[in-house]
């Protein structure tokens, strides 16, 4: 019960990686606010939290605009009085396609999730990170945009998650003083539900040939990883046991990125 205490906030916790977040860290002893679009979802991902002895409120807002976060970040820290960790997690893959072919919509459309929400995530959560005395930030990112471009057509998305570590690092640096640290993890292939949105087009036009060794992840063959594999990271970063680690990316893809 290391996080017994505190309370944390995710983004994207109704599936996946931040689902599994949310209960990891309940479980550490936290009190969670499970964010995202889905309310079905939520309940489901606060039900199961609730189940296992712990604490939860679902907060159903878009990550994209300032009003639903913000209200949603202030129901939650409203009620506990306070917030100390923060995991910006939710996000799309959008649609591939190539450069030429990529409308305007759809790139604005990854871009508001992905990045405007990350930042409206920290915007929102830092003014009471700063109240607690300092806290935790931690940002999910990806192995694409950060140590890899062979995804065909992933424009948009690389981009989306390229400028995540960035803003990330920046944050890390702003906030230090306060006693604030933001780390980023970037997953390679995970088992999650992430391709229900992801749309690709033509993405051939775009493709290069590239050979790779048998076994796309070199750490577990064609097994990708789980989404509970990093919400192990994301407790290890939103801990105590990671307090002089901040600014750092931490890829999550035994090594399937090395090869791509």
């Amino acid at each position: 019960m290391e996080l017994q205490g505190k309370v944390a906030l995710v983004t994207g916790a109704g599936s996946g990686i931040g689902a599994a977040s949310a209960l990891l860290l309940a479980r550490a002893g936290a009190r969670v606010g499970a964010l995202g679009h889905t309310e079905d979802e939520l309940q489901a991902t606060a039900a199961r939290i609730r189940d296992g002895g712990g604490e939860a409120m679902p907060l159903l807002a878009d990550v994209a605009s300032p009003e639903e976060m913000g209200g949603a970040v202030e129901r939650l820290a409203g009620a506990y009085g306070r917030l100390d960790i923060a995991v910006a997690n939710a996000g799309i893959n959008g649609v591939w396609a190539p450069i030429d072919e990529l409308a305007p919509e759809e790139w604005d459309r990854t871009i508001a999730v992905n990045l405007r929400g990350t930042f409206l995530t920290l915007r929102c959560a830092v003014p009471w990170l700063k109240r607690a005395g300092g806290g935790a930030v931690v940002i999910v990112s990806s192995i694409n945009g950060t140590r890899t471009f062979t995804g065909a057509g992933a424009t948009a998305y690389a981009c989306s998650k390229a400028a995540q570590l960035a803003l990330g690092q920046m944050a890390a640096v702003e906030l230090g003083k306060h006693g604030i640290r933001v780390n980023v993890v970037c997953p390679g292939a995970i088992e999650t539900e992430i391709g229900d949105n992801t749309q690709q087009r033509h993405t051939e036009a775009a493709a290069v040939p590239a050979e790779h060794p048998a076994g796309e992840i070199p750490l577990t063959g064609e097994r990708p990883g789980r989404a509970e594999d990093v919400a192990e990271l994301v407790l290890f970063l939103a801990s105590g046991r990671s307090r002089h680690i901040s600014g750092s990316p931490v890829w999550i893809d035994g090594a399937q990125s090395l090869l791509m």
